[in-house]
């Protein structure tokens, strides 16, 4: 697996660790529809929350949640939209995005990035 494989891999365990501890109840992990596909889908009080994982070994290039495009974005949408079809009575939802940077002296940085639209 390339390196950019393994830390999108370990990005995406470590999110959902960084999410149960915050009270987020995962549901599924890398939710597929087609080709798109929801790195995690997880329920927190009344709202379901799809939610996009971003990470990267450092900022040298920007924050990870920046490299979400408008296309991106809608890719998820259309996994959502499949998702809710499938599992109907979800009245609430929530776009999420969660970013991790690793730094290599440091401990990962989490940013969560609540109720995007794009």
């Amino acid at each position: 697996m390339s390196t950019h494989n393994q830390v999108g891999k370990s990005g995406e365990e470590m999110a959902a660790q960084y999410l149960e501890k915050k009270g987020y109840e995962i549901l599924h992990k890398n939710w597929r529809y087609s080709y798109y596909e929801i790195d995690i889908v997880a329920r927190k009080g009344k709202k379901l929350h799809f939610i996009e994982v971003k990470t990267r070994s450092s900022s040298f290039y920007g924050h990870p949640e920046e490299s979400v495009s408008k296309r991106k974005f809608g890719f998820l949408k259309k996994a959502a939209h499949e998702y809710l079809q499938r599992n109907p009575g979800n009245n609430w939802i929530q776009y999420d995005i969660v970013s991790i940077t690793f730094n290599k002296a440091y401990q990962p940085e989490f940013f969560l990035l609540e109720d995007v639209f794009l």
